[in-house]
């Protein structure tokens, strides 16, 4: 096996029924879908410019297209959620999940397009679409962009959401929680609904709150000390205070691993893509090779 071999025939047994067969109007079909899934994997793994690719992948250019195609046309998606639902089948997803986000910087070689900022939250959560701003926002690290997170209980992706860096965790997570489903094998429908959601005190609001309880979901949340010191304040008419398991909460720290995990690749530790589709891609991909390894297909 050479360096550049990075998925195992069990792994690439997996996922290559999910590649497209055929590419444009005329419907010719696609050539050597691994080697050019490998390159985008090196790609990102190694963070190298994408004319810098080894000609072991083939054209670098090929490599690129292939991967922005996947990225807005949903195969990426398509292959994380078939693979969530094989583990679901097999009993390997733990239902308790974790939030939090991460902030990654922005090289200069990603912020050169022109931008218009401040669009809706909303943009940022159609994931086949590329937002004005192009996920990139001014915060106290420079130009950066943020990864909105939900894992399961060992550390494994769920959902992935990119956004600009100035942005609020609150406002995402009702996002993330409604992109939660997967499918089952048969009849039943998606399984959308986790036993708990533990997430750090920048998600403890009462929009939230209300969410997971509608919902059925246990909040694993602290509350800040301006919330507390303002239900104080009002005396009885400030509530009683949020039901807070301390124990459970100290496992929240498996979205924090997750996240080193991720950074492994360069080329998501460092955004170096000009667009959010194609930077969501990548990351999406990650997710895919990590639930490849949860699912028992090592090399």
């Amino acid at each position: 096996m050479t360096r550049f071999a990075v998925l195992s025939d069990a792994q690439w047994a997996r996922i290559e029924p999910l590649m497209p067969s055929s590419v444009g109007r005329s419907g010719r079909p696609f050539q050597d879908h691994r080697r050019v899934v490998e390159g985008i994997i090196y790609r990102y793994r190694a963070g190298i410019p994408w004319r810098d690719l080894p000609d072991h992948f083939g054209s670098w250019k090929t490599v690129w297209k292939r991967h922005r195609r996947f990225s807005g046309d949903g195969t990426w998606d398509l292959v994380l959620t078939r693979l969530l639902a094989d583990a679901d089948a097999a009993g390997v997803i733990e239902w308790e999940v974790s939030v939090d986000s991460t902030v990654n910087r922005a090289h200069q070689h990603a912020t050169n397009l022109p931008r218009d900022t401040g669009g809706p939250v909303s943009n940022y959560t159609k994931f086949r679409h590329e937002p004005p701003d192009h996920a990139i926002g001014r915060s106290r690290g420079g130009l950066t962009t943020k990864i909105h997170h939900l894992c399961d209980a060992k550390m494994r992706p769920l959902v992935v959401i990119v956004a600009p860096g100035q942005g609020g965790d609150a406002p995402m997570f009702p996002y993330l929680l409604t992109a939660l489903e997967v499918p089952r094998h048969g009849p039943g429908r998606p399984r959308s609904t986790p036993v708990r959601a533990l997430g750090d005190k920048a998600y403890s609001s009462k929009a939230i709150r209300k969410l997971l309880r509608s919902r059925g979901i246990q909040a694993v949340i602290p509350e800040p000390a301006d919330q507390i010191g303002h239900r104080k304040r009002r005396g009885s008419k400030g509530g009683r205070p949020p039901a807070f398991d301390k124990e459970i909460y100290k496992r929240r720290n498996v979205v924090e691993r997750s996240f080193n995990t991720f950074k492994q690749w360069r080329g998501i530790a460092t955004r170096y893509d000009k667009l959010a589709i194609t930077y969501r891609g990548g990351a999406v991909l990650r997710a895919i090779t990590i639930w490849l390894k949860a699912l028992g297909d090592t090399p």
